[in-house]
């Protein structure tokens, strides 16, 4: 049976990577698949991982049909036997519910990846669509570790290495952006309550210790 299939995990967990291995198992097969994505690092109309693989793939705006642009594909003579969906945080949950009309309608396998929570630990909307539609939920097995070791379980947003935890859910960046850029960093729940990047862990290990003063 078709399936919605829905692989969530934090920012460097390897899911763009799987999603690319996805695709090479079952082109390798014969088969033929329509790529979806929103805002790759790699520009608009790629999913891509940071292992360096890339692939050409649809690009996804607010407001695309999904459901419709498999049925004009299909109905133009196209083929589609699978559909990934890279960045799938980032759809509406509109667009979520396409994917799931994909499934029942079309009868073909929707892989969809992506992060569950933002910065401020929320639930991304397109991310608790697909927690509530999904066939099948898998937390990815590769576990991003934080700067101290552990493993991490929360996104952070960093502004010259400070985490913030304010601003528009979804500002476009990476886990390697030099640190005076809006970049990511993956923490555990404990450095991220705190908000202790890994730059603020080695400012406070540089910091002379204090030490204490006799005044007798």
């Amino acid at each position: 049976m078709p399936e919605l299939a829905f692989f969530s995990g934090t920012m460097d967990c390897g899911k763009s990577t799987l999603a690319l291995q996805i695709a090479h198992n079952r082109d390798a097969r014969g088969l033929q698949g329509v790529i979806f994505t929103r805002d790759d690092r790699a520009g608009e109309g790629k999913l891509s991982s940071r292992l360096g693989l890339v692939t050409d793939a649809v690009e996804a705006p607010e407001g695309m049909d999904l459901y419709a642009y498999l049925v004009a594909e299909l109905s133009a003579g196209g083929r589609a036997d699978y559909v990934i969906v890279d960045e799938a945080q980032f759809l509406a949950p509109a667009q979520i519910d396409q994917l799931a009309r994909i499934v029942d309608d079309l009868g073909l396998d929707v892989f969809a990846f992506g992060i569950t929570t933002d910065f401020r630990t929320k639930l991304f909307p397109g991310s608790q669509r697909l927690i509530e539609l999904a066939d099948r939920l898998e937390q990815l097995q590769v576990e991003a570790l934080c700067w101290c070791g552990a493993r991490a379980t929360h996104n952070a947003r960093t502004i010259g290495g400070e985490m913030v935890v304010e601003g528009a859910q979804v500002v476009v960046g990476d886990v390697n952006r030099p640190a005076e850029e809006i970049g990511y960093e993956v923490l555990c729940r404990r450095h991220h309550r705190r908000r202790m990047t890994s730059a603020a862990a080695r400012a406070g290990a540089l910091s002379p210790d204090v030490l204490p003063v006799n005044h007798a």
